[in-house]
């Protein structure tokens, strides 16, 4: 039997491992701080073994609804992957950030530049690789 975690997220540590070393170069580089890292405050972290098959992680394909009521399917990926264009969105992106760690049925806002807030609904998860067996991906 597992303990309840009492996070607000929950992360992966091969994720995690990953990404601090991502954004502590892409920060090198470009100057600023990635907002993501601050998230890892409020969760937990896991062995990709131990993930619920519900919350997104890196690699996830998920399909939500924003605030006009639009559905689509994004994937949270590695900035090297990303177009957004095509629904690939970089983890180190602010909303790719946002979305990591939540689970299904939560819904996530953030404020773009210009001050306008907008928010995503995770309605299911389509793929996730720790559900799925791939624990490296």
């Amino acid at each position: 039997m597992s303990a309840a975690l009492n996070t607000d997220r929950i992360f992966s540590e091969l994720d995690r491992v990953r990404i601090e070393r991502l954004a502590a170069r892409f920060s090198a580089h470009d100057g600023l701080p990635h907002t993501l890292l601050e998230g890892f405050d409020e969760g937990d972290f896991l062995m990709p073994s131990d993930i619920p098959g519900d919350v997104v992680t890196v690699n996830s394909r998920l399909s939500v609804r924003d605030q006009d009521g639009d559905v689509r399917q994004i994937t949270i990926c590695y900035p090297g992957e990303a177009d957004a264009a095509k629904g690939f969105l970089s983890v180190l992106s602010l909303v790719g950030g946002q979305l990591l760690g939540r689970r299904v049925g939560e819904t996530v806002s953030w404020a773009d530049v210009g001050g306008t807030t907008s928010t995503l609904h995770i309605e299911s998860l389509l793929f996730q690789p720790e559900a799925s067996g791939e624990l490296a991906l």
